[in-house]
């Protein structure tokens, strides 16, 4: 009965107004989504010109949702354009039509987005000093899967299988939509890990790096779907903290190509010039997204 009650207050959330703009599509704004599993947060909901409830779209969940339409609300003053890419591409129809699902990160991004269950490819002696508790990589793909999902199948009726369902983010985002590949290869049939934080390297002297990437790695080794069975995209810029991404992205491409994965089904690009900004991400978004979302 509690199961019960909990589903039916997250499908009976209503949208309200947002003061997000967008120059294609329209937005759908639900805040503090209720969850029982982690810490509420905003999502929105992008739809394209036309759309109607019932339509077979695909639908892409993507991190960092605050970030992805308007510039003009975000803390930088940056975004990534998806209204604007996804809607020009659609109107040029070179690829299918899509949902977007932009989910909102909250002060706890760094632990939200970390792929919790790599530690266990990572030395003891490498970890102890490491809080793994605090870590909610599982705990938030579970409210994607479980809570966000549904609630989506549910209000907008779009192709519900994973040939049609895609994970997209950035840097600590491109780790955790990697890891949800791997966890949920049932759920999600493509991933985009753009600038992908694969070091691991966030400047802390209890934190074992080079050890917590090679885990990352060995995890990602051991639970990737089965060659060419899915859609993986990933890229990097080259300059500043993109730039230090290189041998580990090589690393991580010599390992996904020698499992068998081919240029159909796994591309990794670099950028000459791009930095570890939305604006870049967005001067780039129409290669990921062809890439998923082709006729």
């Amino acid at each position: 009965m509690a199961a019960i009650m909990c589903a039916m207050a997250l499908w009976a959330q209503e949208p309200v107004a947002t003061e997000q703009k967008v120059s294609s599509g329209s937005l759908e704004f639900f805040p503090e989504f209720k969850s029982q599993i982690i810490e509420s947060r905003n999502v929105t909901v992008w739809l394209p010109d036309g759309y109607t409830i019932g339509e077979p779209c695909d639908v892409l969940y993507m991190h960092d949702g605050q970030m992805l339409f308007d510039a003009a609300v975000t803390w930088n003053k940056q975004e990534w354009q998806v209204d604007e890419v996804m809607g020009r591409l659609i109107a040029e129809e070179k690829i299918r039509r899509c949902i977007v699902v932009g989910v909102d990160n909250t002060k706890n991004r760094l632990n939200d987005y970390f792929p919790t269950m790599c530690y266990r490819k990572v030395p003891a002696d490498k970890r102890q000093e490491v809080n793994t508790a605090a870590y909610k990589g599982d705990e938030y793909l579970r409210f994607l899967v479980e809570e966000v999902k549904p609630f989506i199948d549910r209000r907008y009726k779009p192709l519900t299988s994973r040939e049609h369902t895609f994970v997209m983010g950035s840097s600590m985002g491109g780790l955790i939509s990697l890891y949800a590949l791997c966890n949920y290869p049932e759920v999600f049939g493509g991933a985009v890990c753009m600038s992908t934080h694969l070091s691991m390297n966030f400047y802390n002297p209890t934190f074992d790096n080079e050890a917590w990437a090679t885990g990352f790695r060995e995890f990602v080794k051991e639970k990737l779907p089965a060659p060419n069975s899915a859609l993986l995209y990933m890229d990097r810029g080259t300059v500043e903290l993109d730039g230090s991404y290189g041998p580990y992205q090589d690393l991580m491409d010599s390992m996904i190509t020698g499992l068998g994965w081919d240029k159909d089904h796994f591309m990794s690009l670099v950028f000459e010039g791009h930095k570890h900004m939305e604006t870049f991400w967005a001067e780039r978004l129409d290669v990921p997204f062809m890439f998923l979302l082709k006729k």
